[in-house]
């Protein structure tokens, strides 16, 4: 009888603290949650403002342009770093170029025929 109490004694003993979890495991989904927001957001956001950039450095006379305060106009002089926008018959205005917020080039159908 003493011999299956003590049996019964080691069965029932606590095994210990369970095994936690690694450092890894633990930081492991915080890095896929890092990894997918930088390809769904800032990757994008990195390749529109090269391309808008490229769209900047190439403006040229005779862009119609729109301007992030929404005016509507055709280049008339590109500087450094201003355009010289006509927006009406002998109207012309000075905008910085980050000002422009989306370009929109004359096309030969749009021309009309001389």
């Amino acid at each position: 009888m003493t011999a299956t109490i003590l049996l019964l004694a080691q069965q029932a003993a606590p095994a210990g603290p369970a095994p936690q979890p690694s450092m890894l495991t633990s930081f492991l989904p915080f890095v896929f949650m890092i990894i997918i927001f930088y390809f769904l957001l800032i990757r994008p956001q990195q390749k529109r403002q090269k391309e808008h950039q490229r769209v900047l450095s190439s403006l040229k006379t005779g862009d119609r342009v729109v301007t992030s305060a929404g005016i509507h106009g055709l280049i008339a002089n590109v500087k450094e770093s201003t355009v010289l926008l006509k927006v009406a018959d002998n109207v012309k205005i000075e905008v910085d170029k980050s000002a422009i917020s989306n370009v929109t080039r004359p096309t030969e159908a749009a021309k009309p025929a001389a």
